[in-house]
Parts: structure tokens; sequence; C-alpha cells
């Protein structure tokens, strides 16, 4: 069996969200049945955001001791629960002899594989991941363009992140009632949850209609690169 590397700490919540749905979608009979997983939960590393928006250090040497540790522990993959960090994706793999599986790559085959005359999509992510296009980039190749919602909306979504990074698992001040209503209003259209804690707190506000995840997506894809077999929903 393969071992699973996590690069995780970016948060620390959205790392654990990932591990638990790699266990529990992971088809097994006992405990022997898992899979191998070495998780580096490395917080130290600087907001991605911040430094693509020109306002803090940059990252990627930290995600990249990260990443090497991962591979010199004996990681066969390594997988990462940040979407804007997949701002970096390239460099990292340049440094890299093991495969590191792409999670915005991971999400437009999804998509297209469920419904492949999808040709629009809206994405809810941090700024970071807007302003460097990560999604757009990834998806044009997949004939698929990228919707952003209103300010009002992208407020509330920001304000969603930072509160999960900063542990208000509550959530008591995020207006749930803003999304709803925003959901409701594109007509169905599905929406990306581009942004790890984004899966996390909408479980924690009780709002699932019409929402993709890319983490269970990176979830399923890690399981299969393993060899194991999923537990289909």
């Amino acid at each position: 069996m393969k071992t699973v590397g996590i690069l995780g700490g970016m948060g620390p919540l959205a790392t654990s969200d990932l591990f638990n749905k790699i266990v529990t979608l992971t088809d097994a009979k006992d405990d022997n049945d898992h899979i191998h997983i070495i998780l580096n939960n490395y917080p130290i590393i600087p907001d991605r955001t911040n430094y693509i928006l020109g306002n803090g250090e940059n990252p990627v040497k930290y995600m990249l001791e990260a990443a090497l540790k991962l591979q010199v522990m004996g990681s066969d993959v390594i997988i990462m629960p940040c979407n804007t960090a997949h701002y970096f994706y390239k460099e990292l793999t340049e440094h890299l002899t093991i495969p590191f599986i792409n999670m915005i790559e991971e999400t437009a085959k999804e998509i297209k594989e469920i419904d492949p005359e999808t040709k629009k999509i809206f994405l809810f992510s941090t700024q970071g991941t807007y302003k460097a296009k990560i999604y757009d980039k990834v998806f044009e190749n997949y004939g698929l363009e990228i919707l952003r919602p209103e300010k009002s909306v992208q407020s509330v979504v920001t304000d969603i992140i930072y509160s999960i990074k900063k542990g208000d698992t509550a959530l008591k001040n995020i207006d749930k009632n803003i999304l709803t209503s925003y959901i409701e209003s594109i007509e169905g259209k599905n929406i990306i949850l581009g942004c790890t804690e984004l899966p996390v707190a909408f479980d924690i506000l009780g709002i699932k209609k019409n929402c993709i995840d890319p983490t269970k997506i990176l979830a399923k894809s890690a399981i299969r690169f393993a060899g194991k077999n999923i537990i289909e929903d």
C-alpha cells in the first residue's frame, strides 16, 4: 500500500478535515486495512493570501521544507489542504521526486465527469485565490468559467474563513441568511467551496445545497492513489 503525505497547517482544522475524510471514505475492514498517512501540520507557514496581496512574507520556503520532510519520511504522494497554497504548486513540484496531487485539477476533473455540459461555476474562496486566478488558470483547460459572488457575499465568506482559522467554530456572528439567499438567487448553480475552511464552516452552518467540496474530492483522489476503494455516498 502506498503512503499518503499531508502538507498541512494551512489551517489546522482544515487539515484535520482532510484527514477525517480520507479515513471515513476509505473502504476498510479494520484498522490494518486503512491507509498509511504521514501528516505534517506546519502552522508556521505564513498566510498565503497576505503574500499574494503584497502584504506578507513569501511562504514557499516553509511549504517546501514541510513537503521535503514528507518525502524523506517515506510518502509516496503529497496532498495539500489549502486552495490558495496551490499558487505555489509548480514551484514546489520542481523540488520533489514524488507525485503531488493538485486539488484544483482534481476538482475540475470531477465537475466535468459529473456533468460534461457544465460551462460556468461559482467560486467561494480567499481574495488571494481570486487575485492569483488559481482556479481560472486550471479550469479554462476544462472549458469552465469561474464566476465570483457579489461583494457583500464575499465579505461574509472572508469572515467565515478567518473565523474558522482563529478557532471560532461557533460562527455566531455570521449571517447565514446572506449565504442561503445568494445560493437560492443564482438559479441552482453549483458553488465550489474553494477554501478548505469553507467545507468545515458550511457543515457547522448546515448549508449543503449545491456545494462542491474540493477537500472531499482530494480525499477520494488520495484514496485511489493509495490503491484503496472508496465508500460512496
